[in-house]
């Protein structure tokens, strides 16, 4: 057997010697083990009606979407979770100490703070919409889901409700922030600077900034929820729910 740049090769007479047929066999077998997950859910799935599916998918998605939103949209709800909680723009990041040297870092404070109680009064929007996508889901839908990854239901539901939310929280966000005059000067500052392209044009104005980075925590902490759900269905809202999800997770 010869090695050559972390390769193993075949001995000179093409084979491989006991020991490395054993390891051999071994990364095949946990290679197979690996693609087993989807197939196992799906056989799990095998015994329960696609409405008891749907039924139960649908309790466990409300329960996840209705408690994310309770933890973001209440005061602090970004701030204090540094999971989710919205920076200051890298442009006006690398301002801030020098800021400070001048006497201006109150108002770096007060916009970083603005930010985050913007997203944290733009989340409660969010409900009714991904209820709203719960409600039209279909069989198909939520077999992919429940069959799928750790976050298949969150994917979804960036896939479906994403545009809509950013239109509902983007006048949300733009009235908390018009409130500070940093804000106006960044906009305009920034604007400048992308046209110039030293500055992000995903961070050119605030606003969008803002509504971008709050509907990430949004999906994040939905995600979360649906991560536990998964892990532990004794916890989920229904009997049914708690039956199809631990038919998946044997």
């Amino acid at each position: 057997m010869r090695a050559q740049a972390g390769l193993i090769l075949p001995d000179q007479d093409g084979g491989f010697s006991t020991k490395r047929r054993d390891v051999a066999g071994l990364l095949l077998a946990t290679a197979g083990l690996l693609c087993l997950p989807a197939s196992v859910r799906a056989q799990g799935l095998a015994g329960i009606s696609g409405a008891d599916q749907v039924g139960a998918l649908r309790a466990a998605l409300s329960q996840g979407a209705s408690t994310a939103v309770s933890l973001l949209g209440t005061a602090n709800g970004f701030w204090n979770n540094p999971q989710v909680k919205i920076p200051l723009p890298d442009t006006l990041e690398r301002l801030r100490s020098p800021a400070r040297l001048l006497g201006m870092s109150g108002q770096f404070d007060e916009l970083h703070q603005s930010i985050n109680r913007a997203a944290e009064a733009a989340v409660p929007q969010s409900l009714s919409l991904l209820q709203s996508a719960i409600k039209s889901m279909s069989v198909q839908d939520a077999q992919g889901i429940l069959t799928g990854g750790q976050t298949a239901a969150t994917d979804y539901f960036r896939k479906v409700t994403s545009g809509e939310l950013f239109n509902r929280f983007l006048p949300v966000v733009g009235k908390a922030t018009e409130k500070v005059g940093l804000a106006q000067q960044y906009n305009a500052i920034a604007e400048r600077g992308a046209s110039l392209g030293v500055v992000d044009a995903k961070q050119a104005k605030l606003e969008p900034y803002v509504t971008n980075k709050a509907l990430d925590g949004l999906y994040f902490m939905v995600g979360e929820e649906e991560k536990k759900i998964r892990a532990n269905p004794v916890g989920a809202a229904t009997d049914v729910a708690r039956r199809v999800f631990g038919a998946i997770g044997r």
